[in-house]
């Protein structure tokens, strides 16, 4: 398949909006069976976690979801319950921890919770061969003070941030799309600017 036919089926068509929430109404009798998903979080987060930890749980919870972090191990983990009608809640409590590992601060992670948001993690370390090359790469991606990576921000309405190997946003489906783009193009030397200002 070619990346410009793989390209075209990433695209959003105009107007289209995703479908409208699942309510208690759709499926009164809850999940039948149970899904769970558990992620690994770096050391560094544990306070922040720690200190945030019981608002992750209580909005999850409204969701039926169980939510819990072991610091021991360093994991946190996702579980359905009976109470749980959506069954594309424990995709978003999913991504949601995702984030968290990745230090996205839980004020962005929980815009996941609206049926409008969704979130992309992109890997970015496998894209450039040269380690040197990857770091300047990733620099030109931030901007100076942050500069290029508050216009894309702004033109894709999505909240983005770099973090090591990977690239997190969350946003707008479309706007979720043209981060992937810019963030590809730059890894492949094609400076976000020209992308900001070909788009913007």
């Amino acid at each position: 398949m070619s990346k410009e036919k793989d390209s075209d089926d990433l695209m959003i068509p105009d107007g289209w909006k995703p479908p409208g929430p699942c309510t208690k109404e759709d499926n009164p009798h809850g999940m039948v069976s149970e899904s769970a998903f558990a992620i690994l979080f770096p050391k560094y987060r544990e306070q922040y976690l720690q200190e945030c930890w019981s608002v992750v749980k209580k909005d999850l919870k409204d969701m039926g979801i169980i939510a819990e972090m072991d610091v021991i191990e360093g994991t946190l983990s996702v579980k359905t319950t009976r109470k749980c009608y959506d069954p594309y809640a424990i995709i978003k409590a999913r991504d949601i921890i995702k984030l968290l590992a990745r230090s996205v601060p839980y004020e962005q992670a929980r815009r996941l919770l609206e049926d409008d948001a969704a979130c992309d993690i992109i890997k970015i370390s496998g894209m450039v061969s040269s380690k040197a090359r990857f770091v300047k790469r990733r620099t030109r991606l931030i901007g100076p003070d942050g500069s290029t990576l508050k216009a894309i921000e702004l033109l894709t309405r999505c909240y983005v941030t770099v973090q090591g190997n990977t690239v997190s946003a969350i946003g707008p489906y479309k706007g979720l799309a043209e981060v992937r783009k810019i963030t590809e193009d730059c890894m492949n030397n094609i400076h976000p600017i020209y992308n900001i200002k070909v788009s913007g």
